[in-house]
């Protein structure tokens, strides 16, 4: 009997890695038992691999987007057949559309579904492509009861064909850091610390604008770390200008991924209050520092966090001032977000996530 044959399409994989490259590099190494075949760009001596081109990520933009999925259209079924392959895994939801490959995928987030833009070509990707591949897949992951919930109710597919597994965080690097050299200030303010994009779903301007409510503000900074991005950003400038705050808002645009630990670790908090979530890395790797969360009480989120979080209405400009203020004012409650911190992030490995998608896949090649 010959072995079945599995392909990992990591053509999506890229030297600035953000969440969903993050998830496929460090889940990939866990399904070496299956002897699969890797597509990449990035050659890997450990594996099988098949040299696809290096223009099919995200770093490229919309260009790196369209080429791909034109690759997975037409150039995928290809090397499927070539390579003899029996089940193709997508660290996304991108697969051949009426060929006669079997593909699992992967599901991060439909956000743009229930934050849709006109002009975005998300939005139709989403409405259109994405139904169409996971109708058609063998199986469907993603990464939170939450996700699973939104895909049964945009799609209406079955809670059957889905499994819903957690992700994580790299341990070693997201860490308390206890030295002085490590965790050197460079302010001599206190800051609140937001990790992420800045698009409106990240609910930016409400968090703006609570800061700016909190008592004696002026002692307090809060700092934006993630890539600026000219549709929205000009605007939230605007706004903390116009709130008297523009000098206690601090835009720190795309962060190095060494010096996040540092961040996290000298921050106040971390305040994550997003709409909604798919997972939400920057609340896990907060916890990992053993830094107080603020975050949003829905979605993803409340899976991530548990009760290790001050969770806040995101809708609630006062729910989270005074989340704020709490942090502020009470030493023995940041303490005790410490301990719970670390506590709940320690549930969570790549080992766990990597090992259980492993488990998933054997069932569909055995």
């Amino acid at each position: 009997m010959n072995e079945k044959k599995i392909l990992i399409n990591l053509s999506l994989l890229m030297s600035k890695p953000t969440g969903i490259t993050i998830y496929a590099a460090n889940v990939f190494p866990y399904l070496k038992p299956l002897n699969p075949t890797l597509l990449t760009a990035q050659n890997n001596s450990e594996f099988n691999c098949y040299s696809v081109p290096n223009n099919l990520t995200p770093e490229q933009g919309t260009k790196g987007h369209l080429r791909r999925l034109l690759w997975a259209q037409f150039q995928l079924p290809k090397i499927y057949q070539k390579l003899e392959g029996d089940l193709l895994f997508s660290p996304v939801p991108e697969a051949p559309l009426s060929s006669n490959c079997r593909s699992i995928v992967m599901v991060h987030d439909l956000i743009p579904l229930r934050f849709p833009k006109k002009t975005s070509p998300l939005t139709p990707y989403f409405k259109n492509y994405i139904p169409q591949v996971l109708k058609q897949a063998k199986h469907i992951l993603c990464n939170s009861q939450a996700t699973a919930t939104d895909i049964i109710d945009f799609f209406g597919i079955s809670a059957n064909k889905i499994t819903p597994i957690l992700l994580a965080y790299d341990k070693n690097h997201f860490r308390p850091l206890e030295s002085s050299t490590e965790t050197e200030s460079k302010t001599k303010l206190p800051y609140f610390l937001y990790l992420g994009r800045h698009d409106p779903h990240k609910n930016l301007p409400r968090l703006v604008e609570a800061f700016s409510k909190i008592s004696n503000c002026q002692d307090y900074e809060l700092w934006l770390a993630g890539p600026t991005d000219k549709r929205y950003t000009p605007k939230l400038q605007q706004q903390a200008s116009e709130l008297g705050i523009i000098n206690q808002v601090r835009f720190l645009d795309y962060v190095d991924y060494n010096q996040l630990p540092i961040l996290l670790n000298q921050a106040l908090a971390l305040v994550f209050p997003s709409l909604w979530e798919g997972f939400g890395f920057p609340v896990l790797e907060a916890m990992g520092c053993g830094t107080p969360v603020i975050t949003s009480n829905l979605s993803s989120l409340l899976e991530v966090a548990g009760d290790a979080a001050l969770l806040v209405n995101p809708y609630d400009i006062t729910q989270m001032t005074v989340a704020m203020e709490q942090i502020i004012n009470d030493h023995g409650l940041r303490s005790q977000l410490r301990t719970l911190s670390l506590q709940q992030s320690s549930k969570f490995s790549w080992q766990k996530t990597g090992e259980a998608t492993l488990e998933i896949l054997r069932g569909f090649v055995i």
